[in-house]
């Protein structure tokens, strides 16, 4: 009796040089394995413009003539794999990725493999984003760089693109104002917040000294300072001292003096070190216009979101945030601004649940969004400054006013970059879309 070849064994060949044929479309290499595979039918090799890059993805291919999928609807499928096959990929020095050929409608879809202990055996596919085609590629150059370590970087295949460093430098005030005092720093709050005048906290008190870029001699910080040792210091002699003290103390200085600028419209939580825009009613939105690069836009800097389950009532308040830290590069102080999301109930009580919020919310911000809002928390913090430009300009014919010392930040620079981050390297394992709300297209068009 002749040998025959099996209808699966068949159509498991076509689907190979199928997918073989899909990943040289794309631009990537693709080495079909020997007869003796065990799991992995294949291995792509990443290629940039047909110059290879040794990153390789092991491959599974999937294959089928006609039919659906399990639990196939418009959207997508599921495939629940083999233990056997899950217990031999977890062993894999390579990413892994299983692709879908159907030969009837000439579909290829993919997806990544989880390697690690205790993975869900069952495959979810999205239609829309799992097609592997171009709109794919810089997700399976993700798939290959190392997630160990401080952070990494993802190359994009292709063209460049102009970034933004979340880096402010810093205009300081001329003169420091510095004083003895008899009071710790908890002891003088103590006496100006039962003092007549509104206090103020723009100051640092540390071994008997104050440290202000305020003259302590004009505001309700005279009451606890030894006023004939007021003294005024060119700021460089202490924002440039060598010594690592020493500029602890200017910068816990630098960041009370940024409460105390922005005290009108930001909070400060003291257990995560962040600002965050204040709700104006509990349950109301809160809205901030500025000019972005291009045009004038604006951005719901509170934003309260409705349950599904209960109408009008509120599931949970979304604030704007910024983690303020400030490095001293050189003779520039810089101020790093570090956005992310602050979490209450009805916009004043912290939310008891945070954590999966911010990690929902962080899935669907893109590059486009983080650069979104560093030009938006400048442009906050730079508007007052703008402000008095133009009534000192208009009201005053130029003519010189006295206004109290502030810092006062430059742009964040730009840099070029050779090639363009890609914007799977931003949002992890994430696939979500985000609402048409939430692309926030203004901050950054």
């Amino acid at each position: 009796m002749s040998k025959q070849l099996t209808p699966n064994q068949i159509i498991g060949e076509i689907g190979e040089n199928a997918v073989r044929g899909r990943f040289l479309a794309m631009g990537f290499q693709f080495d079909g394995r020997s007869r003796l595979e065990a799991g992995i039918d294949g291995i792509a090799e990443i290629m940039d413009q047909g110059r290879p890059m040794a990153r390789m993805i092991a491959v599974q291919v999937k294959s089928t003539d006609s039919g659906r999928y399990a639990s196939e609807t418009e959207e997508g499928f599921t495939y629940l794999l083999r233990s056997k096959d899950l217990d031999y990929w977890k062993g894999s020095n390579l990413p892994i990725i299983v692709v879908f050929y159907r030969r009837s409608d000439d579909s290829f879809y993919w997806t990544e493999v989880s390697r690690e202990i205790g993975s869900e055996r069952r495959l979810q596919i999205d239609k829309a984003t799992d097609v592997l085609d171009n709109s794919t590629v810089n997700r399976l150059a993700q798939l290959t760089v190392p997630k160990a370590g401080f952070g990494y970087y993802v190359p994009a295949l292709g063209g460049g693109e102009e970034a933004l460093v979340n880096i402010l430098p810093i205009t300081l005030p001329m003169e420091i104002f510095v004083a003895s005092t008899p009071y710790d720093g908890r002891r003088a709050a103590a006496i100006l917040l039962d003092g007549d005048e509104p206090a103020r906290f723009d100051w640092v008190i540390r071994g008997g000294t104050f440290w202000s870029f305020h003259d302590p001699r004009t505001s309700c910080c005279r009451e606890i300072v030894d006023l004939d040792q007021v003294e005024a210091i060119d700021t460089a002699d202490l924002a440039l001292h060598d010594d690592v003290d020493e500029q602890n103390k200017f910068i816990h200085l630098l960041r009370e003096t940024l409460r105390h600028q922005t005290r009108q419209d930001l909070n400060w939580s003291k257990s995560r070190k962040i600002l965050y825009f204040r709700a104006v009613e509990a349950g109301v939105p809160r809205n901030f216009a500025y000019e972005s690069s291009k045009k004038r836009t604006d951005s719901d800097v509170v934003s309260v979101a409705f349950s599904d389950k209960e109408e009008g009532r509120v599931s949970f308040v979304r604030h704007h945030t910024f983690s303020p830290r400030f490095e001293l590069m050189g003779d520039q102080w810089y101020l790093i601004v570090s956005p992310t999301y602050y979490f209450t109930t009805n916009g004043f009580v912290p939310h008891p649940h945070p954590a999966a919020l911010l990690a929902g919310k962080k899935r669907l911000d893109k590059s486009s969004a983080l650069r979104g809002q560093v030009i938006m928390w400048h442009r906050f913090l730079t508007e007052p400054d703008r402000t008095f430009e133009r009534e000192a300009g208009g009201l005053f014919g130029g003519s010189e006013i006295e206004v109290e010392p502030r810092l006062r930040f430059g742009a964040p620079p730009a840099v070029q970059l050779d090639t363009r981050v890609p914007e799977d390297g931003w949002g992890g394992a994430g696939k979500k879309k985000p609402d048409v709300s939430e692309q926030q297209e203004g901050l950054f068009a």
